[in-house]
């Protein structure tokens, strides 16, 4: 298993051993320690969710406040999506900065999301299969949403996802400046002191 930061700190890819025979194929898609080793903690799983989209789907960007918020374990079971994570901390270094993963059925890689940062993936492919793995329940007062088409983000969907498909609730969420202005975005260090209190735990 190979762990590397992405260009947006406190989000990570993760890249999977895995090992193929006349039978199929085997991997650890999830390692409590390594991922330990890499970022100071691990998962302190509370909830495990599924999506199945069709091609041309986003689905984001969603985040929740912090704390607790939720880290995402993110990867796709079966087909492809572009998995995009996004800087909406308040005074972070990178604010407004994305950085993007391709999972899919081959590579197996999974994508580790810190706290506090947002989320958002397109599917490539019809019946796109995500799992993630989560540290908190879902609580629907506390969950929050930023247009994933805002250009002052501009993110770069593959041409081959098609048209976008988006839910009223994504389609309808602020841009990053109105969200800012209505103060639903996390604190970076906010976000960083709530990190540390994490890995004192691990």
């Amino acid at each position: 298993m190979h762990i590397r930061e992405l260009t947006v700190p406190d989000a990570y890819e993760i890249t999977t051993k895995q090992f193929a025979d006349d039978r199929g194929v085997f991997l650890e898609w999830y390692r409590f320690d390594e991922l330990e080793a890499v970022t100071g903690r691990s998962i302190d799983l509370r909830q495990a969710n599924t999506s199945v989209s069709r091609r041309g789907v986003v689905r984001g960007i969603h985040f929740a406040d912090v704390p607790p918020s939720q880290a995402k374990y993110v990867t796709a079971m079966r087909g492809a999506v572009l998995d995009f994570v996004v800087d909406i901390r308040v005074g972070s270094p990178t604010f407004g900065q994305w950085d993007s993963v391709l999972l899919e059925e081959q590579e197996r890689r999974a994508i580790f999301i810190s706290e506090g940062l947002g989320h958002c993936f397109v599917a490539l492919t019809d019946d796109a299969t995500v799992s993630y793995l989560v540290t908190d329940v879902y609580r629907p007062g506390a969950e929050h949403g930023v247009n994933p088409l805002d250009p002052e983000i501009g993110l770069v969907l593959p041409e081959a996802a098609g048209e976008p498909v988006l839910s009223d609730k994504d389609r309808d969420a602020p841009g990053l400046a109105e969200a800012a202005e209505l103060g639903l975005l996390p604190d970076w260090e906010a976000a960083r002191a709530y990190y540390e209190t994490l890995r004192g735990d691990a």
